[in-house]
């Protein structure tokens, strides 16, 4: 066996991929908007769902933030964010971690606020892709009523993707969702004692 066979067995297998490859994409050909999940005990998931939203804002779509479980303290993320002008409509609604609070009506409260905005950015025209975060904790907590929330999203506009993030994903949503990615932890190194840094976690 020379080189030169080994170039054309390479070749006759790519081709082989290539055909197979071409024929799966060409069979897809459903268009719609995506209701996306971001779960899991792994760090990542609301990093990605703004992953996501700038691909989406460099192909032109107006897009909107609604934050469930976080302060009001400036990210890094929506200071980058900001210089989009009104290509992004940001809300962070709400007042931090639950062990924060510690007031479950301040917490609903909080939840309901933030949903009415999710629920304003769905039924804005121009609003294309929207990234509801931690509302997967607002869930698991019962601030909102899951099904309520469930056939809100279900219901949104054919073209409007959305993606949620947050740990402990309800089933409900999972089932809804047309992609669910969990987060997988393998190390972290907030457990070496490393804080929450510029840049990385804000």
């Amino acid at each position: 066996m020379n080189e030169n066979d080994d170039d054309a067995r390479h070749r006759n297998k790519m081709a082989n991929r290539k055909a197979i490859q071409d024929a799966e994409v060409a069979a897809k050909t459903v268009e719609k908007g995506l209701l996306i999940v971001h779960t899991g005990k792994g760090k990542g998931k609301s990093t990605a769902a703004f992953g996501l939203m700038l691909r989406a804002l460099g192909r032109g779509l107006r897009c909107g933030v609604v934050q469930f479980g976080k302060g009001a303290w400036q990210t890094g993320e929506r200071t980058a964010v900001e210089r989009f002008g009104n290509q992004v409509e940001w809300h962070t609604l709400g007042e931090g971690f639950t062990w924060e609070t510690q007031d479950r009506s301040r917490d609903v409260a909080a939840a309901e606020r933030a949903w009415a905005a999710a629920q304003k950015l769905m039924a804005d025209p121009t609003i294309r892709f929207i990234v509801l975060d931690e509302l997967n904790i607002s869930l698991r907590y019962d601030h909102l009523e899951i099904g309520a929330v469930v056939a809100a999203l279900k219901a949104r506009r054919h073209d409007q993707h959305i993606v949620v993030t947050g740990r402990n994903a309800k089933q409900e949503l999972i089932d809804a969702a047309d992609l669910v990615t969990e987060m997988t932890l393998v190390k972290h190194h907030f457990a070496a004692g490393v804080k929450a840094q510029e840049g990385i976690e804000l």
